[in-house]
């Protein structure tokens, strides 16, 4: 073990982040986020402030011939008042693009929620230090990812020998916005969440801007899209915009035009792919919203079901078999302009056959089995020799 006077600390700055927006300065160091700071100052809703910082799909990514590594971090853990503890975040280490190790932080600050009453209130904690060793003594690209789901504030990063950015390897860079699902509900790790998996097996590079409970055709979520540099692009919605109720199908179809608009204004002419939402039984013809089942939070196994009712598709109640309808039509009708414009049916990616083998433990998001078939297909789909992503 070295001695603290070999150590070489690095800041952590942006040539060495990817997946970020930017990183705010914070007394700990520095915090991800996945929406900008100029979009950060128009909405406050906690939800989406807590889903943007919980950093899915980003990474630090640098060169070294370090053979430990540490890097201090600030965790915010979720505890929901009545439930059991949630497992820790996990940061996973890459040396060379292959799996090299794991690890979890203690401490750090914890956001109680009261599902029941509305309320968050957040109690403040110690830093810890996470230390990867025994790494092999050569030139080498190490990537560490961000836990998907624990807010992290990044401290001092320290290696026993110098760091610089990797250069460009020139993989296409590949932006998506989704919900929970995109974002990484119950997936195992950083590295295993659907999109991460099929950017691995597609050889690009993950920009996530899957957002828990937020991909709601947001102008803001829209303008930053059209601001990211990308070469392939995907949207994928219907899930939140049903379980949250919304908006009605008369404002669904101009909101998704001026959606896909704003994209258009900084991509002319990237590919971009809608896709409509994996098949969900409980809101396939049943309208949200969507609400918890608080009734056996002790056991750990907390389900959610469709509050709305089935009837009201004909007052405009949105439904996902509405959404994939009308989503399959807009597409159709920008494409016939659009050539670089593409549907996919989210059922070919999670349908009535996966279901019944992998059911969804929760009644909406899939488990980390249904992850890795769900990356394995989109990969298949969208990134193979004929997929509309193809890189």
């Amino acid at each position: 073990m070295n001695s603290e006077h070999d150590w070489i600390t690095t800041p952590v700055t942006m040539d060495l982040v990817r997946g970020a927006a930017d990183l705010e300065q914070t007394t700990h160091g520095v915090m991800p986020h996945r929406l900008p700071a100029w979009v950060r100052a128009q909405y406050g809703d906690g939800q989406l402030a807590m889903a943007e910082s919980q950093p899915s799909g980003v990474r630090l990514v640098l060169r070294t011939r370090a053979t430990t590594v540490e890097l201090d971090v600030l965790p915010t853990k979720r505890v929901y008042a009545g439930a059991p503890p949630r497992p820790d975040g996990v940061y996973e280490l890459l040396v060379d693009g292959r799996h090299a190790g794991q690890a979890t932080a203690t401490g750090g600050n914890t956001l109680t929620i009261d599902m029941l009453a509305g309320t968050a209130e957040t109690a403040p904690g110690p830093a810890d230090t996470l230390r990867f060793a025994g790494l092999p003594d050569r030139a080498k690209d190490i990537e560490i990812w961000l836990p998907h789901n624990e807010t992290t504030e990044l401290g001092a990063l320290r290696t026993d020998a110098p760091v610089e950015p990797v250069p460009d390897q020139g993989r296409k860079v590949w932006l998506h916005h989704g919900s929970s699902i995109s974002h990484g509900s119950d997936a195992a790790g950083p590295t295993s969440t659907w999109p991460a998996l099929a950017a691995s097996r597609g050889g690009v590079e993950l920009v996530n801007l899957g957002l828990g409970g937020s991909a709601l055709l947001d102008p803001f979520t829209a303008r930053t899209m059209r601001d990211t540099p990308a070469d392939l692009i995907s949207v994928k919605l219907g899930i939140n915009l049903v379980n949250s109720d919304l908006m009605r199908l008369r404002a669904f179809t101009p909101a998704v035009h001026g959606f896909l608009d704003t994209i258009r204004e900084g991509h002319p002419t990237t590919p971009l792919l809608v896709v409509s939402s994996i098949l969900c039984p409980i809101h396939e013809d049943t309208p949200g919203p969507c609400a918890p089942d608080f009734s056996d939070l002790s056991s750990g196994k907390m389900l959610f079901r469709a509050m709305g009712d089935p009837a009201e598709r004909a007052a405009g109640k949105l439904t996902l078999t509405l959404i994939r309808e009308e989503l399959a039509r807009i597409v159709a009708q920008r494409a016939a302009r659009d050539p670089h414009l593409f549907y996919l049916d989210g059922r070919e990616l999670y349908g009535e056959t996966d279901f019944a083998e992998l059911p969804l433990p929760d009644q909406l998001h899939p488990d980390a089995a249904a992850h890795r078939r769900i990356g394995e297909r989109f990969a298949e789909l969208a990134f193979g020799p004929d997929g509309p992503l193809a890189p």
